[in-house]
């Protein structure tokens, strides 16, 4: 109530003045810091051991036993999110997604049926069409990415990015949310990202309005082997600068706008640090300008390629000898993705800044529409203009954005009650955006606008 008030003295203010600077700061939601509050590292914890007792969950790996390989692993997923399902009032539905591969000569040498565990929190506003999307992929591997049979934990790859999927659906399936979140375990990730791209090219063909996709890969882990650096305070959001899916008439407006710092996925970054930071104490989103780690690839990738806003989370420092490795002891150490190695406390705080993250866009307005930037007249100052977004639920008021060229992450809000604002800043100077906001300070992801005359 206090901040509902405050809020409103605020707009009022606003009513006089256009616009209102305020640090890049909110003051959380209580709600949100609460399911923030109920993620448990012994939960977390549990599943990661429940997933590595598999042996193997090589996506060519059985699926007849019920203790060992990918099908026990992915029947043991579902029943554990149908448990949720249960809990959940009917707002979260829990299902196996099918898909039929054939032998590609690379890492498929059969046919073979994979399938993705999803289940799905039906969004509260039939008016509102959005969909976000976490994701963990469930299958491990081994040194020899064809062994389907020999032991292969995958405590941390990836049982870690499965356990934040679960205990997220576990606690968020429990409230209610304007937008769909789709919460998914995938299969066939080591052998090619294929579970992702069927999902991806599923969420095309049906034309569905996903704005963000996070994968969480990679993400338990807090000493790097060789520099033995030790790290559970920093965790990285990789993203995409210049879009995979870009077309030619948006390559040319980037050119000219000098935006290529800009693009949706970039915006999902920001907005993973701005907000995980707000709700996870000792907590450091880096920002990481590229759309994964050095020649490698992760399960955002499709999506991205598909044209979705997407990204990857993964640990600050990896630890390769626990990564892709035979379990094994060598000259006394210890290799191979164990659940021992996993740190249970820096996981759960890397399931702090997803949830909030996703709990806040998802309680958030529709981002608005038809953003632009005036420039038919040379001027000093800049004036923006955009619409209320046609669906979901009306925003309260509106943040425009700014930062100076040089900065990774927006500067300063200016609070807006209407549709147009006129700053004392230069657009040859700074970088804008404009932001949904609305009563309760839940923002959405932020939009560039395009010049107009």
């Amino acid at each position: 109530m206090k901040r509902f008030l405050l809020l409103t003295a605020v707009l009022f203010i606003l009513f006089i003045s256009p616009s209102f600077s305020q640090p890049i700061s909110s003051q959380p939601d209580p709600a949100i810091q609460q399911m923030v509050s109920e993620i448990s590292s012994q939960n977390l914890e549990a599943i990661v051991r429940k997933l590595s007792s598999f042996e193997t969950r090589h996506s060519l790996s059985t699926t007849k036993s019920d203790k060992k390989g990918i099908g026990a692993a992915r029947n043991w997923v579902e029943a554990e999110m149908k448990k949720y399902a249960a809990a959940s009032k009917g707002r979260l539905t829990v299902v196996q997604d099918p898909y039929v591969l054939e032998p590609d000569g690379k890492r498929v040498n059969r046919r073979v049926e994979m399938r993705n565990v999803v289940a799905t929190l039906k969004g509260s506003d039939p008016n509102d069409d959005r969909v976000l999307i976490m994701s963990g992929h469930l299958d491990s591997r081994n040194t020899d990415i064809m062994d389907s049979t020999g032991k292969a934990p995958g405590a941390n790859d990836d049982a870690s990015g499965v356990a934040i999927v679960m205990e997220m659906a576990r606690i968020m399936s429990q409230r209610t949310f304007p937008a769909t979140i789709i919460f998914m375990a995938v299969q066939g990730e080591e052998q090619g990202l294929l579970g992702a791209r069927h999902m991806a090219d599923r969420m095309k063909a049906e034309k569905a309005n996903v704005i963000a996709m996070i994968t969480n890969d990679i993400i338990g882990n807090s000493l790097s082997n060789e520099t033995n650096l030790r790290d559970n305070n920093h965790v990285r959001v990789f993203s995409e600068g210049v879009p995979a899916a870009e077309t030619e008439e948006a390559a040319q407006l980037r050119k000219s706008t000098f935006t290529e710092n800009d693009g949706n996925a970039r915006q999902l970054a920001r907005y993973i640090k701005e907000v995980g930071e707000r709700y996870v104490d000792q907590m450091t989103v880096e920002l990481i300008y590229r759309n994964d780690r050095f020649l490698r690839g992760g399960d955002h990738t499709p999506f991205v390629q598909n044209g979705f806003t997407a990204v990857r989370m993964s640990e600050m420092n990896e630890n390769f000898t626990q990564q892709h490795q035979n379990v094994r002891m060598e000259n006394n150490l210890q290799y191979g993705d164990l659940p021992e190695f996993v740190d249970y406390e820096y996981l759960r705080k890397n399931a702090g800044v997803n949830l909030a993250a996703f709990s806040n866009l998802a309680l958030a307005p529709a981002a608005p529409a038809s953003v632009s930037i005036l420039t038919s007249e040379l001027t000093n100052k800049t004036t923006l203009r955009w619409q209320a977004p046609a669906k979901g639920g009306k925003p309260a008021a509106y943040y425009v954005l700014m930062r100076e060229t040089a900065s990774p992450v927006w500067t300063k809000k200016f609070l807006v009650k209407g549709t147009e604002t006129t700053l004392p800043y230069s657009k040859d100077n700074f970088l804008f955006a404009v932001q949904s906001v609305d009563a309760e300070g839940h923002e959405s992801l932020a939009v560039i606008p395009k010049p107009v005359r």
